[in-house]
């Protein structure tokens, strides 16, 4: 299982905004993208602490693949509810250490 994870500040006060336009708007692309698993958002609570979104792929390269050709759109989607520039980090995920994870994944498809 491979991460993509993506980090940036957004505007305080879009947090609703920004969770229905990534709910209506951005999900719906992700799970056209073969090897998305699934998307987990971190959304902070203080103003000025940074929220983080994982997406999770089956294999690195379908993440890879995303980044490449989709993500483009993706980002100029979220934009206007960020104050800063999204920076993205890619991580191998051990499943060996996270059984009820993969679990949880497995089923739900």
């Amino acid at each position: 299982m491979f991460a993509h994870i993506l980090e940036f500040t957004r505007k305080f006060e879009k947090k609703e905004e920004l969770i229905k336009t990534v709910r209506m708007e951005v999900l719906p692309i992700l799970k056209k993208q073969p090897g998305f698993l699934e998307l987990l958002p971190f959304v902070p609570e203080i103003t000025d602490e940074k929220a983080i979104f994982i997406t999770l792929w089956q294999e690195k390269h379908e993440a890879e693949k995303f980044v490449k050709e989709v993500y483009p759109k993706v980002e100029e989607i979220v934009r206007p509810f960020l104050t800063t520039p999204i920076t993205a980090k890619k991580y191998t995920v051990e499943t060996r250490l996270c059984e009820h994870l993969v679990e949880a994944l497995t089923s739900a498809a």
